[in-house]
């Protein structure tokens, strides 16, 4: 089974150019529908999120996608976007990790039935498989480090999308089904939180600041 998602990129933002878009999308995919279709950053000073999500509603009504969301939205832009529109988006992938837990804007999301995705939630493993508090839950749990993190995230109920192009990874990120970490274990991976973010702050991207 497949489970088919896009991604809005910045510079295809507003109403005409997301349509535009996802039939692009569809198809280079071959497909005529996407399970997910989301806006990867909310670029809130261009002023064109809104309207591109009124264009995935208008594709979500039509049957020609089963799920909106987002990527990178902080509160206020969840907030803005809420009061616009009508469909609540099912999707906030961000940054989450444990040196930046996102804790306020995870609860946030949780109370608006906003499934959180986490991605790079592994630190890119700059340096965080290596932090003591982890190498001595997975030698007690008998796992790698990176599977002690993924089960950290799953035990606060995020969806979570560890890159690897490694075959051998990628079996070892999926085999952490046969175990939970203890309370005492989760707030200690907790207190590692520094609110230290790797990757771009979603209030300064703007529409062609990234390629």
């Amino acid at each position: 089974d497949l489970f088919i998602t896009s991604k809005l990129w910045n510079d295809y933002q507003g109403y005409d150019q997301t349509i535009e878009f996802f039939t692009k999308s569809i198809e280079n995919l071959g497909t005529d529908y996407l399970d997910l279709f989301l806006i990867h950053w909310p670029c809130e000073a261009d002023g064109l999120f809104i309207e591109s999500y009124k264009a995935m509603e208008k594709l979500y009504e039509e049957g020609r996608i089963r799920a909106i969301g987002v990527c990178n939205f902080n509160q206020h832009h969840l907030e803005k976007l809420m009061e616009a529109t009508e469909v609540v988006p099912a999707v906030n992938q961000i940054e989450v990790h444990p040196n930046f837990n996102q804790q306020a804007l995870q609860e946030y999301c949780d109370s608006h039935d906003i499934a959180v995705t986490a991605w790079m939630p592994l630190m890119r493993n700059r340096g965080l498989l290596e932090y003591d508090v982890i190498t001595k839950l997975a030698e007690r749990y008998n796992k790698t480090p990176a599977q002690i993190v993924l089960r950290w995230h799953l035990a606060h109920n995020r969806l979570v999308i560890p890159k690897s192009k490694t075959p051998e990874r990628i079996k070892e990120n999926y085999d952490i089904f046969d175990f939970n970490l203890e309370l005492t274990d989760i707030a200690e991976i907790d207190s590692l939180n520094k609110d230290e973010r790797q990757g771009n702050d979603p209030d300064k991207v703007r529409i062609g600041t990234l390629k």
